[in-house]
């Protein structure tokens, strides 16, 4: 077992590395129809978390390594993802994501309605104290969540079922999103949902960016490597201390918007021209995925199941109405997948969808994002309200 954090580093990185390039090792016709059902970054995923569940590392031992690690890439992720982004373009995208947002966000409170009055002979009947708390989390982030522990007076060892439920299920969910949307265009085309918007945004940065391809050097490298990390750290200081006057928003949230604010800015300046953002936030993008994966104990689930199986009813739930909604106002699978992961995973996986889709587009799972954050608490009472009329 693997207790020491830099081995427990270089092990995910380098697996993640191996798991990347099957594709260039295994080709032909069975290959790549396994790698379009199971593509590389879903293969991390599976791979991380099996590899977590089978004790491969010490997750207490390690957990000190984690949580310097991981919010310090996706932040250097983010900033170079933006470093190619084009509001203007962007902007083009119109209602309809907001109308996709808004369909997840009512979905998911149904979801945990209809959830609740199916488990509470399983779970308690006071359990919707801490699924309204979850709710807030799963409608906004971990600030609307202890917003409402607060207000319900929701005692600790019932929200401790809460979180097992939300560690396990949202990471399940984050991994079935990043397979789903390799299917776009089986979905968009079911759904009959006009793309072309998506895709003319998509391209026409793509075409901008293929244009300003120069050859990528040392040099280039080494100045986006040290912005980005210097961004994210100047970043995570600011965010900490505007957090403290400003408690609109909590740390993480300030601190992807002071990211946002730099990446955008400096994507107007030739700074946003330099080769390598693409290749370098790839990178990092997979480096996150695979933390977040190997955080995954899956034999955690013998701890909770009453918990972890209504988890897995309100996502179903919260799929087949968004699924129907999609079919009925023509929406594609992109607005779809990154509004449900606005609101269930939030700023710190939103982009992360986005970016794996077309990472030209992360703003907009950013900006999507940050809408929960506005109606998480509220939200989170309103459904924890209605489901104590069923207790």
């Amino acid at each position: 077992m693997i207790k020491d954090g830099f081995l427990y580093l270089a092990a995910i990185i380098f697996i993640s590395a191996l798991l990347i390039c099957l594709p260039r090792f295994f080709k032909g016709k069975t290959a790549k129809k396994v790698f379009s059902f199971a593509p590389p970054i879903v293969l991390i995923y599976l791979g991380l978390m099996m590899l977590c569940t089978f004790k491969l590392w010490d997750l207490d031992a390690t957990a000190a390594t984690y949580s310097t690690m991981k919010n310090p890439i996706l932040y250097a992720m983010l900033f170079l993802m933006l470093l190619r982004c084009d509001l203007k373009k962007i902007v083009k995208l119109g209602p309809k994501m907001l109308i996709g947002f808004f369909s997840a966000t009512v979905s998911i409170g149904l979801g945990f309605v209809i959830a609740y009055i199916i488990m509470k002979g399983a779970i308690g009947a006071d359990a919707w104290q801490a699924l309204g708390a979850l709710c807030g989390s799963w409608m906004g982030g971990g600030g609307n969540m202890l917003a409402i522990q607060s207000a319900l007076n929701v005692s600790e060892s019932s929200m401790a079922y809460a979180l097992v439920m939300d560690s396990i299920c949202a990471t399940l969910y984050v991994m079935f999103l990043l397979w789903a949307i390799g299917f776009s265009k089986v979905f968009n085309k079911w759904t009959k949902a006009d793309t072309k918007t998506i895709d003319s945004v998509g391209a026409a940065l793509a075409a901008e960016a293929a244009a300003n391809k120069k050859p990528i050097t040392f040099q280039n490298i080494s100045i986006l490597i040290g912005s980005a990390l210097m961004v994210s750290a100047g970043s995570s200081i600011l965010g900490d201390m505007i957090a403290g006057y400003i408690p609109f928003f909590d740390k993480a949230t300030w601190t992807v918007l002071i990211v946002s604010f730099a990446g955008i800015l400096l994507a107007l300046t030739p700074f946003g021209k330099l080769a390598g953002t693409e290749e370098l936030s790839n990178t990092m993008l997979y480096i996150v995925i695979a933390l977040i994966a190997s955080r995954a104990d899956l034999s955690a689930m013998g701890n909770a199941p009453m918990w972890l199986l209504t988890g897995l009813i309100i996502l179903l739930i919260h799929i087949i109405i968004m699924v129907i909604l999609a079919k009925l106002l023509h929406m594609d699978i992109f607005t779809c997948a990154v509004a449900s992961l606005a609101n269930i995973g939030g700023t710190a996986t939103a982009p992360v969808l986005a970016g794996a889709y077309n990472s030209a587009l992360v703003p907009v799972g950013i900006i999507m994002a940050l809408l929960g954050y506005v109606i998480g608490t509220g939200g989170g009472l309103l459904v924890a309200n209605i489901m104590s009329m069923f207790a």
